[in-house]
């Protein structure tokens, strides 16, 4: 007898639906505060059926009593670990930056729309919790009614009585689906919730990210859920914008694109990039009535390449940038960065903020300088950063990179996607031990998906008018970058602030940034979860729409005269 059509599918919400989940907020929250791996994540679940999150998702207490609860039990560890509680601690500091900073996962839920269009049953299946934290429900009123719309029934397990991975819970959803287990597939983003799933006879996804469980979903389901992908945003060409190249002083002049008229919005790229990087977003910007000014940083391209290392100073950068706005006679300038790009944005607004409307950076956190570990010490305690050690001795790199410049840009500037990997990938934090940057990849890797052809020639030739030196004499600043910052570590920048994670940035991951609103009071933050570190490239589409959404909220800029043209 042939095994019952599948027919139904059951969403897990956070991690699922909603990205990132609870267990992203409690890792980083760990790594902020310098605790043991799983700290909080122990205490939470200690006890298990009678722990602080099983009674609260079952709705036996509410949640502010698990937050009193999870303090508690995060002290009694803390003292059976022999190990402090931070300054600044609090238990219901991951269940705030959740419910503040979780996304809708839109390709997920175009998904679950094929799926209904299809003759599926979507459902939501979720543990939560009774929320008298009087700091709004989550998922709020507006979210919980489109999901209502779109998923039924919406299962939450403190309402029902019963939790994850509670055997009990499944057989209610397939009461409530009216299915039998074979007919119906599961996602979550935790094993111990879809092993009883199983047992049961239910088809099951670990969500460890979007594009995976997307592709397990379409197979197991049968339906085609991934599609063409969204399209890509018009691009612009060299030959498509004005040119024009300011002379900062003797010796150092910046090359700069140009398209468009109204205020004025300067995008920075970072390392190893050309002002090209921005393609996607200049036309967009210029067409939303922008006039959109492309920099090509100190050290790249057309740029000159001064050799001296303190001329890559971010506080030499800045008081160049400060003459590039004077020369231009451009007062104030909303600066958009991406990587080093977005250093130099967080630096303009605590050193320059009367120059600056707004500032917003693609993956570069800001954190404020802290005088009490020394700052190649601390990079020392991060693995990822390990190639900035690498970068140190002038000339080492320097060959690397430019014996086949090709070869370097198709291995560096890669999309996160399955398809666009090469083996192995490429690991950061053994660099030195390895002996380069690009040690045991191919002599002729394939082509990038977000270096085309015609770009990555435009970048090969960028690249051997320059070389690398400029460009890795960025990373020669480190202890006088931090010198610098000490000065303004009490400062916060108080303009209209945007940060813009990746969820598969190797370098720059998104738990880096947490704890930034404490610093810049006005910090709105978006995520893109099936993103690496490239993602003006590799997410044109959605990251175009989050800066004009956000530009679109700024308050109106006095008019100013001498807006001058090319």
């Amino acid at each position: 007898m042939a095994a019952p059509a599948r027919r139904a599918v059951l969403f897990d919400l956070g991690g699922v639906l909603l990205t990132p989940g609870l267990q992203h907020f409690l890792s980083s929250c760990e790594s902020e505060w310098a605790l043991p791996r799983n700290f909080l994540r122990d205490a939470l679940f200690s006890g298990g059926s009678q722990s602080p999150y099983s009674r609260a998702s079952r709705g036996h207490i509410t949640l502010s009593q698990l937050l009193s609860e999870l303090d508690s039990g995060c002290r009694r560890r803390a003292l059976s670990l022999g190990i402090a509680i931070p300054e600044g601690f609090s238990a219901s500091r991951p269940f705030q930056e959740l419910r503040e900073r979780a996304r809708i996962q839109g390709r997920m839920l175009r998904a679950a729309g094929i799926l209904r269009r299809n003759g599926f049953r979507t459902c939501i299946l979720t543990n939560s919790f009774l929320d008298d934290s009087g700091s709004g429900n989550f998922p709020p009123a507006a979210l919980r009614r489109r999901l209502r719309s779109q998923f039924q029934p919406l299962l939450e397990s403190c309402r029902i009585g019963m939790s994850k991975p509670d055997p009990g819970i499944y057989r209610h959803a397939l009461e409530q689906l009216q299915a039998q287990p074979q007919e119906v597939i599961f996602l979550d983003e935790l094993e111990e919730n879809l092993e009883p799933a199983r047992e049961l006879g239910m088809a099951t996804i670990l969500v460890r990210d979007t594009e995976s469980a997307l592709r397990d979903l379409q197979e197991l389901s049968g339906i085609q859920l991934l599609g063409p992908e969204e399209p890509l945003p018009t691009p612009c060409a060299p030959g498509d914008v004005a040119h024009g190249y300011v002379s900062i002083r003797p010796g150092v002049r910046l090359h700069f694109a140009e398209l468009g008229q109204g205020p004025v919005i300067c995008l920075c790229h970072g390392f190893p990039e050309s002002w090209l990087s921005w393609r996607f977003q200049i036309p967009a910007l210029a067409d939303a009535g922008f006039r959109v000014i492309a920099l090509e940083m100190k050290g790249y391209g057309e740029s000159t390449a001064p050799p001296d290392i303190p001329e890559y100073s971010q506080e030499q950068i800045c008081k160049d940038f400060v003459t590039f706005l004077d020369k231009l006679g451009i007062p104030r300038v909303i600066l958009v960065g991406h990587d080093w790009g977005g250093a130099v944005a967080w630096n303009m607004a605590l050193f320059y903020p009367e120059r600056l409307r707004a500032v917003a950076s693609l993956n570069t956190p800001y954190r404020p300088a802290d005088p009490s570990v020394d700052i190649m010490e601390k990079l020392e305690s991060h693995p990822a950063f390990d190639y900035q050690f690498y970068f140190q001795e002038p000339g080492v790199a320097e060959a690397e990179l430019e014996k086949d410049v090709g070869r370097t840009l198709k291995i560096l500037i890669r999309s996160s996607s399955r398809e666009d990997r090469l083996p192995g990938g490429l690991d950061m934090s053994r660099v030195r031990e390895k002996g380069g940057l690009l040690v045991g990849f191919p002599e002729n890797p394939p082509g990038s998906r977000l270096l085309p052809p015609p770009e990555l020639e435009y970048y090969i030739q960028q690249f051997r008018k320059s070389g690398f030196r400029g460009a890795l004499n960025w990373y020669r600043n480190i202890r006088a970058n931090w010198e610098w910052a000490l000065r303004a570590r009490h400062r916060k920048p108080s303009l209209p602030a945007l940060l813009v994670t990746a969820g598969k940035d190797p370098v720059l991951a998104p738990a880096l940034s947490h704890g930034m609103e404490r610093w810049v009071p006005r910090l709105q933050w978006r995520h893109i979860q099936d993103c690496g570190h490239w993602t003006q490239l590799e997410r044109p589409a959605e990251v175009n729409r989050i800066l004009l959404e956000w530009l679109e909220q700024l308050p109106p800029d006095p008019p100013f005269p001498g807006n001058s043209k090319l």
